[in-house]
């Protein structure tokens, strides 16, 4: 399980023109989903999200969390970042969860993310996404729930 993150002053995502969900200052996270993946390591990767220290402290220092912060948390689903990239022209996807698996899992990873944290917005699984951001920083980090392959 990997999760792009990128700070931003401001996130929103559009489906068909439609918002379906905004944020203003906080963490954009793209969410990658791999076939061994697993709920348990998936909370585990949100509560290190949550508490990344990311955010500037008094000192300009990052020194301090999205929950230190209260800023806005934006959850996509992003089956590209789980794709093969090391040989070829083109990416392979047979490195990523299958969408049937997938689905249920990111769906009970958002619900496990608004119940920790109070400001959550995200897209829909699966659908065609717009996704626009003002990047802060430009500030980004890929974690991973495990070491890679």
């Amino acid at each position: 399980m990997q999760a792009l993150l990128q700070r931003v002053r401001e996130a929103q995502v559009s489906i068909g023109g439609e918002v379906v969900g905004r944020i203003g200052p906080g963490l954009l996270v793209f969410l990658g989903l791999e076939p061994e993946d697993e709920l348990e390591q998936g909370k585990a990767l949100l509560q290190r999200v949550l508490n990344y220290r990311v955010f500037a402290d008094d000192q300009g220092r990052m020194n301090r969390s999205l929950r230190d912060v209260g800023g806005g948390l934006m959850l996509i689903s992003q089956f590209t970042l789980a794709a093969d990239t090391s040989r070829g022209l083109r990416p392979g996807f047979s490195t990523a969860m299958t969408p049937t698996e997938a689905e249920p899992l990111f769906d009970a990873l958002y619900r496990f993310a608004c119940a920790e944290h109070p400001s959550v917005a995200g897209g829909q699984f699966g659908a065609d996404m717009q996704v626009s951001l003002t990047n802060d920083g430009p500030v980004t980090f890929l974690l991973r729930s495990r070491q890679q392959r």
